[in-house]
Parts: structure tokens; C-alpha cells; sequence
């Protein structure tokens, strides 16, 4: 198994299937328009790849500034295929992003998780994160 951010567009489409796991509402023709965009505000892919070139599992992420936080790496997506969970790649990513962190000189590693996820959340408190607040939306009306 090897670490390898996305390069190409061909990357970006064998990654779908797991982001899509995760995000099951977007379609393709979605996901490429919205990583495009989303890679100008230094949104970036990694993944692992198997020997047999599949991939299982992947990892969204960015750097922000915040006041409150400092430089930060964001995590919008993990994401692990059913077959091959417990499998420990998404703990392998959480590793990269991590590296990636320390090596970017940020402060620390951000990601929300939906409260069903509990299989995630034993995941990141073995990985030393831990529970910092609650995340509250408020849906906007679409311009139509």
C-alpha cells in the first residue's frame, strides 16, 4: 500500500467511489466541478493505493488560518470502502495528514464528524484528538 495525493484527473475519478461512500448525494460530474473549485482554496485528496492499483480509502483536506486556531489542517472528508475497513488505511491517512501538518508548520488538525459515526469517532480518539465543541448550521434559503 502507498500514500499518494491526487495529481491528475485520472486519480481524481478513482477516488470518487470512496469520497462517494462518504458523500453519497453528489454525482461525478458534481465532484470534479466542486475539487476544482475547492483546490483553490487549498483543498487537496489523499489516498491509499493497493498493490493491485485499487483504491479503499481516502482523505480530504485543507490549510486554513483561523483567529481562534491558528494554521490548521481541515479534514472535509475521510473515507474508507465497507470491504476494507478495520483494515487500519484510515488510520494510515490520518497519519499522512498529520506529517502534512507538522511539516506545514500548522498548529493543529480540525475535522467534524457526524454523532452516528461512532466506529470514526473511536478512530480519532486513539489518534489523540480530541472532542472541542458543538457544530451548528443554519440552511439558507436557494436563489432560484
Amino acid at each position: 500500500m502507498q500514500i499518494k495525493l491526487v495529481q491528475s484527473h485520472e486519480d481524481l475519478l478513482r477516488c470518487f467511489p470512496v469520497i462517494h461512500e462518504l458523500r453519497p448525494h453528489l454525482t461525478v460530474e458534481r465532484f470534479v466541478e466542486m475539487y476544482e473549485q475547492m483546490q483553490k482554496e487549498s483543498y487537496q485528496i489523499a489516498f491509499v493505493e493497493e498493490p493491485n492499483q485499487e483504491i479503499w480509502s481516502a482523505v480530504g483536506f485543507r490549510c486554513m488560518n483561523l483567529f481562534y486556531a491558528g494554521k490548521i489542517i481541515y479534514i472535509d472528508d475521510l473515507s474508507t470502502l465497507p470491504q476494507a475497513r478495520g483494515k487500519g488505511r484510515a488510520s494510515q491517512l490520518l497519519d499522512f495528514v498529520k506529517q502534512f501538518a507538522i511539516e506545514l508548520g500548522c498548529d493543529a488538525i480540525h475535522l467534524d464528524s457526524g454523532h452516528q459515526r461512532h466506529d470514526a469517532h473511536r478512530l480519532y480518539l486513539q489518534k489523540k484528538f480530541r472532542i472541542a465543541s458543538h457544530h451548528f448550521i443554519l440552511e439558507l434559503p436557494k436563489n432560484t
